[in-house]
């Protein structure tokens, strides 16, 4: 078994659909060595976020989850983002800092959103080299990988990106503290990763099942949206968030009693999602001339066809 992730495959006729889960993962790695305790830690945790998707290849659909924390090494965040602050010595490669570093939760998270630094230590430049071959490349490999696969044999590929939020902004929030946020927030860094009638039919599949939904407010998505779409050449990434108090007690991390019931509207969501990924795949085959093959049979190359590259533009 992969330590940094598992990967579910499609259970039924393939459709280019990948989700990803990076930040569900509850795997502490021995050397991790944080100053503060598994209790504290595991807030920063995305729970259950992979099992109430669990039902996606049912429809489908590939699901990737990361085993091991974000607060350890952050596979939505970009190889740039090193924390100077947090080493020993200087970093021998090109570090471009983010906001979200200068925060404390870059890469390799230097503070919770409590503001609580992680460590009483600095870290050797071998202990967060290992922690990127491990742990972070493998799980972006892994959604890489899967999302060129569908687009390979589909010749365009939808991906939702899988997370979970506060109920309530803290003080470390973009919006500020105390905001009481909607339902599910669904980020497409402002219409950049996907094609907006796919930020919509998401929406408005929530919004029919009763959901409040909010885009890019106060989420717009980060790295892994942004590092694998291309909406143009049919590469459509969007980030999806759900609010906690829908299935858990935050404090406790405990399921509460609505648990069951967003784990079917989620399981409705995707099977809708599918569909759509489903149609819209064909569609785009005709639009472009593509004559891709839709047998589901077998999985074979398309000799002649290659789809590696991603700066061609259909």
């Amino acid at each position: 078994m992969n330590p940094a992730f598992t990967i579910a495959k499609p259970e039924s006729a393939r459709v280019p659909l990948v989700l990803d889960s990076p930040h569900s993962g509850t795997d502490y790695p021995e050397d991790f060595r944080p100053a503060v305790s598994r209790e504290v830690l595991r807030a920063a945790e995305d729970s259950y976020v992979d099992e109430l998707y669990e039902a996606a290849p049912s429809f489908g659909a590939t699901l990737i989850a990361a085993r091991f924390p974000r607060s350890y090494i952050d596979p939505n965040r970009s190889l740039l983002d090193i924390d100077a602050s947090l080493l020993d010595a200087p970093w021998p490669g090109p570090a471009i800092p983010s906001r979200k570093t200068q925060l404390g939760c870059g890469l390799i998270w230097r503070a919770l959103d409590s503001g609580q630094p992680l460590y009483a230590r600095k870290l050797s430049i071998d202990e967060v080299k290992q922690r990127i071959v491990r742990y972070h490349q493998p799980y972006q490999r892994a959604v890489k990988d899967a999302l060129d696969e569908a687009y390979d044999h589909f010749g365009a590929v939808w991906h939702i990106n899988c997370h979970s939020m506060q109920a309530v902004s803290d003080a470390f929030s973009e919006e500020g503290p105390g905001k009481p946020r909607a339902d599910f927030v669904l980020g497409d860094r402002d219409g950049t990763t996907c094609e907006p009638a796919f930020t919509a039919f998401v929406a408005d599949t929530l919004k029919a099942m009763g959901y409040s939904v909010k885009i890019n407010d106060p989420y717009k998505g980060v790295e892994l949206v942004r590092a694998f779409s291309d909406p143009a050449a049919g590469r459509h990434s969007l980030q999806v968030e759900v609010n906690r108090r829908l299935y858990m007690e935050e404090r406790t991390r405990e399921k509460n009693a609505g648990f069951a019931k967003l784990k079917r509207d989620i399981a409705t969501l995707v099977n809708k999602v599918a569909a759509y990924a489903a149609q819209r795949s064909h569609e785009c085959a005709h639009e472009h001339g593509h004559h891709h093959h839709h047998d589901h049979d077998h999985d074979h190359g398309h000799p002649g066809h290659d789809h590696s590259h991603h700066d061609h533009k259909h």
